[in-house]
């Protein structure tokens, strides 16, 4: 093919692609109750930087207060001595065995 020939077939598929955009663009397409109708406009680009989020000197305190309670219980539960249980299995007796503690 020459060159020619190459583009008029790309302008005649940009053609076909712009009539499929007006017809698509037109109609209104099948969409789940509650989202918004499509437009032709251009919505504003949403900026990278989100705004800085601020917390009052109130909810700082509340947020120290508890993380101090927290610290206090843990220490309290550090200073206590740690009990060990017993690791020693007990025996049970079957039902008809004697042990030597019921002969006697």
């Amino acid at each position: 093919m020459d060159t020619m020939g190459i583009i008029e077939a790309i302008d005649a598929e940009i053609s076909r692609l712009q009539q499929a955009k007006v017809i698509l663009s037109g109609t209104a397409t099948n969409r789940e109750p509650g989202l918004p109708k499509a437009t032709n406009v251009v919505s504003k680009p949403v900026s990278a930087k989100q705004a800085k989020r601020v917390m009052s000197a109130e909810g700082r305190a509340k947020i120290a207060a508890a993380q101090k309670a927290r610290w206090a219980k843990v220490k309290k539960s550090a200073d206590k001595p740690v009990v060990k249980k017993s690791t020693t299995k007990r025996v049970t007796s079957k039902k008809g065995v004697k042990t030597a503690k019921t002969q006697a």
